[in-house]
């Protein structure tokens, strides 16, 4: 069962930047309860997409990881970034339903 991947800045270079497959990165924390609802949508799109895209997490609350939070300009969470070739290609901010979602992904992916 693919599951989304817990991110941390050392892991950031390898897991997205040099990926072959497009990454999506959920920059989220803790405490956001529309981060905390759209988990299970993204655990499902993990599965679904998977060998397609690969989903990453990333705690915008843990200061390890507030260079790279500044760097996507993260202001407002759940921020969620699909990174194609190393570069973002798109972004999605804010809760998004798991029909919505799925739909907005496979027109990314095309």
């Amino acid at each position: 069962m693919s599951r989304p991947i817990d991110l941390t800045e050392k892991t950031f270079e390898k897991e997205v930047m040099n990926s072959e497959l497009p990454v999506l990165v959920d920059f989220w924390a803790p405490w956001c309860g529309p981060c905390r609802m759209m988990a299970p949508i993204l655990d499902a799109l993990a599965e679904s997409f998977s060998g397609k895209i690969k989903i990453v997490k990333l705690d915008v609350e843990n200061i390890d990881h507030a260079e790279l939070a500044e760097r996507y300009k993260i202001q407002s969470i759940p921020n969620m970034k699909l990174f194609k070739d190393g570069q973002v290609a798109l972004e999605f901010v804010g809760y998004r339903d798991q029909e919505s979602f799925t739909k907005e992904l496979s027109d990314a992916l095309r």
